[in-house]
């Protein structure tokens, strides 16, 4: 265990005193209790002198074979002619030994001993153990032999039977003894020691010794040959915030003699953390403790996952607080900057609506957009995109770009070059600012809607119930904004009758997992045939955005992973 110097603090130092101050007066106390037992005790009381009793005879060698408390053999050795052992006789057997055999053995396995015979011939599984060796080192130095663990089978009628023993083989004049005691009671209770790793000890408070249990020092972590600690030793070893916990618990037990616990961490076996519980050991009811018996659980892994799932909760706790800040800002942000169509672009010969579904399961932000905006030259500015990621981040990219483009278009130039300047915009952004979008413009003097396209799923135009995706033009779909600077785009003119819809969407809608972008085409294709058939939108605008808002229903689902968008654009006249 680790030195009580190196208990660190002033504090800490303070603490160690106390309870080496305490145990110390404890020790003073039993010794004074055991010196006046040993000299104030009343005279012992006069007898009369007893009657003459003649000597007897000493006891049989199968008497004290039978007072024998375990299971003994009486062997002799067979030696061969250099001296050295040979084999072993069995001469006789006390009777614990034949209840063992009667209780491992089935009935009539074993055949009653009649007469001395060798012992591995009785049990030839026993020559293959340690026993040989353990009765030539009896021999040769004339000293007891074990215990050790022997393990062998017996073979017998109904099957093999495993033997599980620890064996003691003694010097007896010029015979052995061998004893010995079932193996598996220590065995199992030692495996129960490490595998909860819990032990016990009893420390007497007179001469600080330990009778621990047999996996005392495996539990605490000390070498097999380290000395046993004493409650000092424990104290000197524990953490400094332990100190305070483990005075009381000893105050209690040797004071005010009751039971209590504590908890208990020791630095020199790795920081481990043990649950001790403590009793008083009393030398006669109502006396003085003589010496505390505890027993140490090491609780370290339950601690460790406790603090963990604490510090989870505590960052889980966080994050949620964050994930509300942030879906608070964003939908201020949001609110903001996304339009809320009514009747404004009737003097357009159009009507709007729009749905917005955000993702539930990213805190509700994500980067949608819309925008339907007039222009000074007497034409409309619509638009939609998907700027990448979730969070704040993403609303904060798509307002950038709303906005850019917003000052852009009143540059007057075409869909084209402002699509090429907002992927200038994206680009100076930094490498994670990517999106998606459909740029247009529409003309409301020749009823044309001229768009571009930008890596971002092309428009729908709903005519007559039936639903086509708008083609993509002659170069081919552009590049995502962002990605590649100085990208030229091209534009697609597609010109409406009254009545068109035409449907804009971000891939939240649609998309499955795996991704399959022509699949999720057809299904939308086939959700807006389908919702146009079960009721045709209504006229207005309250009829648009009934007819939108089961189209959104129709394809929403526990299967989104993203926020959604639908906008749609009807034609109502010139």
């Amino acid at each position: 265990m680790d030195d009580p110097s190196s208990a660190g603090s002033v504090r800490s130092r303070l603490e160690l005193q106390a309870i080496q101050e305490l145990l110390e007066s404890q020790r003073r106390r039993v010794t004074a209790y055991a010196d006046l037992r040993r000299t104030g005790s009343p005279a012992a009381p006069r007898h009369s002198a007893a009657p003459h009793v003649p000597p007897s005879l000493p006891p049989s060698g199968q008497e004290v074979l039978d007072a024998l408390p375990v299971p003994a053999l009486l062997l002799s050795p067979v030696l061969g002619e250099d001296g050295e052992l040979q084999d072993a006789r069995y001469l006789r057997h006390n009777p614990l030994a034949a209840d063992d055999a009667a209780a491992r053995f089935p009935p009539g396995t074993v055949p009653p001993w009649t007469a001395p015979a060798s012992l591995f011939e009785r049990f030839p599984g026993l020559a293959r153990t340690a026993v040989p060796r353990m009765l030539t080192d009896a021999l040769r130095h004339g000293t007891p032999q074990g215990p050790e663990t022997v393990q062998w089978v017996a073979n017998t009628h109904s099957g093999p039977v495993r033997i599980h023993d620890e064996v003691r083989i003694a010097p007896c004049g010029d015979h052995f003894l061998l004893t010995w005691e079932r193996g598996n009671r220590l065995r199992m209770a030692a495996a129960a020691q490490r595998l909860v790793r819990t032990c016990w000890a009893e420390w007497n408070l007179s001469d600080h010794g330990v009778e621990p249990s047999r996996g005392f020092r495996h539990v605490l972590g000390l070498a097999d040959d380290a000395p046993l600690p004493g409650l000092f030793d424990l104290a000197a070893a524990a953490t400094p915030d332990s100190l305070p916990a483990l005075y009381q618990t000893l105050y209690d037990v040797i004071l005010r003699k009751r039971t209590t616990e504590c908890e208990l961490r020791l630095r020199g076996s790795g920081n481990r953390v043990f649950r001790m519980v403590a009793e008083p050991v009393r030398i006669a009811p109502g006396s003085l403790v003589w010496a505390m018996r505890a027993v140490l659980i090491d609780v370290t892994t339950d601690r460790r996952r406790r603090e963990a799932a604490q510090r989870s909760a505590l960052e889980a706790h966080r994050e949620h607080e964050r994930a509300d800040t942030v879906a608070e800002i964003a939908d201020t942000l949001r609110e903001a900057v996304l339009p809320h169509f009514q009747d404004e672009l009737d003097a357009y010969g159009l009507e709007a609506a729009a749905v917005y579904r955000p993702d539930a399961r990213g805190a509700g932000v994500g980067g949608d957009w819309y925008k339907a905006r007039r222009l000074p030259d007497g034409r409309l500015l619509i638009a939609l995109g998907d700027a990448r990621g979730h969070g704040l981040e993403a609303v904060t990219l798509m307002a950038k770009l709303r906005y850019a483009l917003a000052g852009l278009a009143y540059t007057q130039e075409p869909v084209e070059r402002l699509t090429q300047w907002l992927n200038e915009v994206a680009c100076g952004d930094g490498n994670e600012s990517t999106a998606t979008a459909i740029i247009a413009r529409y003309h409301p003097e020749r009823a044309l809607l001229r768009w571009t396209c930008a890596g971002h799923p092309r428009p729908v135009l709903l005519r007559d119930g039936r639903a086509t995706q708008l083609p993509t033009p002659d170069e081919g779909p552009g590049l995502t904004l962002g990605v590649l600077p100085g990208t030229d785009y091209a534009a697609t003119a597609t010109p409406l009758e009254v009545g068109d819809i035409v449907l804009m969407y971000s891939d939240g809608l649609t998309e499955r997992r795996p991704a399959d972008p022509d699949q999720d085409t057809k299904r939308f294709l086939r959700a807006s045939e389908h919702s146009f058939q079960e009721a045709a939108p209504g006229v207005g605008h309250v009829g648009l955005q009934d007819y939108i808002e089961r189209l959104v229903t129709r394809l929403d689902g526990p299967h989104r992973t993203d926020d959604a968008t639908l906008l749609a654009l009807r034609r109502i006249g010139t």
